[in-house]
């Protein structure tokens, strides 16, 4: 069949048109991050100390609890950016890329979530 020209040898190899929004995720969630970071450790120096019972009762205000959901969301799904664009760019073979992509995103979902469950428990007084 032969090259072709070389329009015809990259046509259809051009961008996804999803790098800039992944990009712009990845830095929205760096801010929100760096945010909420912040946030939790005032927050924690401002509490008269750092025991159980100290951390439990902040945490059991709808504020707190809200703003950490919200920290362990988005550190989760950072990473998760983050550690997407490694795999993708280092890791060759069709099928072991997606092997790594699913057990990447079955790590960032499970991780999330049982952090969320950790705080509702928290916040809830099940705990």
């Amino acid at each position: 069949m032969g090259n072709g020209t070389s329009i015809g040898r990259v046509r259809g190899l051009g961008p996804a048109h999803e790098g800039a929004h992944h990009w712009l995720l990845q830095r929205f969630t760096a801010v929100g991050n760096l945010l909420l970071v912040l946030w939790f450790v005032v927050s924690l120096l401002l509490l008269p100390d750092l025991g159980y019972g100290a951390v439990r009762s902040w945490l059991s205000q709808p504020v707190p609890a809200i703003a950490m959901v919200l920290l362990i969301i988005s550190t989760f799904w950072h990473a998760r950016l983050g550690l997407q664009v490694l795999a993708e760019d280092y890791v060759h073979t069709p099928g072991n890329k997606f092997a790594v992509l699913l057990l990447l995103n079955l790590a960032a979902i499970g991780g999330g979530a049982f952090g969320v469950f950790c705080i509702v428990r928290l916040a809830l007084g099940a705990a």
